[in-house]
């Protein structure tokens, strides 16, 4: 569900002109990211941590999903 979020959120804060551009902007970071997750997950489970990178990727989900709601609830009162 993130992608459609983070995707509506973008394209409702940029101008049609910019959106090309702010959508790839936004694509690179996830795109490395994807990359090194399972690297640094991989080195924690072998470190004999094997709830971290479980526990971290949930913490970390719902802070993302809270600041996405926080910075687009404004859309959803302006529509009513």
């Amino acid at each position: 569900m993130d992608v459609p979020t983070r995707s509506a959120f973008v394209m409702a804060e940029v101008t049609p002109a910019e959106r090309a551009a702010a959508a790839s902007f936004t694509a690179v970071p996830r795109s490395l990211t994807t990359a090194a997750s399972p690297a640094i997950g991989g080195a924690l489970f072998a470190a004999g941590w094997l709830a971290v990178p479980l526990v971290a990727g949930g913490v970390l989900k719902i802070v993302y999903d809270v600041a996405l709601w926080r910075a687009f609830r404004r859309y959803g009162k302006t529509a009513s």
